[in-house]
């Protein structure tokens, strides 16, 4: 087998397994493809997913759906304003030995996990939601001068309400930047809503099966960074983030009329890795401009900040998001080659 056809494989392979876990996670979420093909693509990125919807559209069933058909550790945090760093990350306890001496031993806290939960994280305050920085970014926890690594691949969904404000506090734009996506769960549509009224009010319990496990997303997460990235699309990414700094040289009108703040390049790496996994799914290696567009709002709507002007005028980063891609040439120019490590 030549290794086009060994390439041409592994991306079948890759497609039918993604579709066994999208399907197997349908059984339970009615309608939301969209939100769920933006899990499943941060999973396979090996990046943290943020869910933001009004209460009951199945946010938390998602995730606790998700954790069924993976076997992966699960754990559940639920965010409360009383919730402290020590109850997330674990604390170091005196525990005396057989010999009667006392010692420090280090408890592990819920975020010991492989998928973590992080049931209405805005519920928390800055201090408890600040604890979860270290371990989103790098993977590891560090207590009392110790380094703890957790195990991989790790995962953190989160939920928010965006409509009750009370008792709730903003999350530091720090942590919204380490969130791959930020995605918004909308209401069910009519056919959605019967379903989910036939399935939940007659009895009927569907139990998803275990499809994947934890090596095995490891192993397409491999895959996902092995896709081609073209120069020139490369570019485009780069020019999309760019276009998002006020003043700044690939700046659009619509940029320098409502942003405060532009991504950070967090964003043109998320918009990278997430089109590499939109190409595997259309049977392709290379990543291509449309596969930039499909995963540009969820990468970058939690990574701008609206100024006073646009909160006056009631404009959403969405609005300005989708103004600069439409208003954005694919290519122009030269395209800067990069450097090679």
């Amino acid at each position: 087998m030549s290794e086009v056809e060994a390439i041409q494989q592994e991306v079948r392979e890759f497609q039918q397994r993604y579709r066994l876990v999208f399907d197997e996670v349908q059984k339970v979420i009615v309608g939301h493809e969209d939100i769920v093909h933006g899990v499943l693509t941060a999973l396979f990125v090996g990046g943290h997913c943020l869910l933001e919807g009004a209460p009951g559209l199945g946010k938390t069933l998602l995730v606790r759906t998700l954790s069924q058909v993976l076997s992966l550790d699960f754990n559940r945090i639920q965010f409360t304003p009383d919730l402290m760093p020590a109850d997330i990350l674990g604390t170091n306890m005196v525990m005396e030995t057989d010999d009667g001496k006392r010692v420090f031993e280090f408890q592990k806290g819920p975020i010991f996990t492989q998928l973590c939960l992080a049931d209405e994280i805005n519920r928390a305050t800055p201090k408890t939601q600040s604890a979860m920085l270290e371990t989103m970014q790098e993977g590891t926890v560090t207590v009392g001068g110790v380094r703890n690594q957790l195990k991989q691949p790790f995962f953190v969904l989160a939920t928010q309400n965006p409509i009750e404000q009370e008792g709730t506090y903003p999350l530091p734009e720090a942590q919204l930047d380490r969130f791959l996506f930020k995605l918004i769960v909308g209401y069910s549509k009519r056919a959605q809503l019967a379903s989910i009224i036939s399935r939940t009010t007659r009895g009927i319990s569907i139990e998803p099966q275990r499809i994947m496990d934890g090596p095995e997303i490891l192993r397409w997460q491999q895959l996902v960074r092995k896709v081609v990235l073209a120069d020139n699309v490369q570019d485009y990414i780069v020019r999309l983030v760019l276009a998002t700094h006020p003043e700044g040289e690939f700046a659009m009108p619509v940029s320098n009329q409502y942003l405060q703040w532009g991504s950070s390049p967090r964003g043109a790496q998320t918009m990278a890795l997430a089109s590499k996994v939109r190409a595997l799914l259309d049977g392709r290696y290379h990543v291509s401009f449309e596969d930039v567009r499909r995963v540009y709002l969820p990468a970058m709507r939690h990574r701008v900040i609206l100024n006073f002007e646009a909160l006056a005028e009631s404009k959403t980063t969405d609005h300005v998001l989708l103004e600069i891609l439409e208003k954005l040439p694919e290519a122009v120019g030269d395209v800067p080659v990069a450097a090679k490590a």
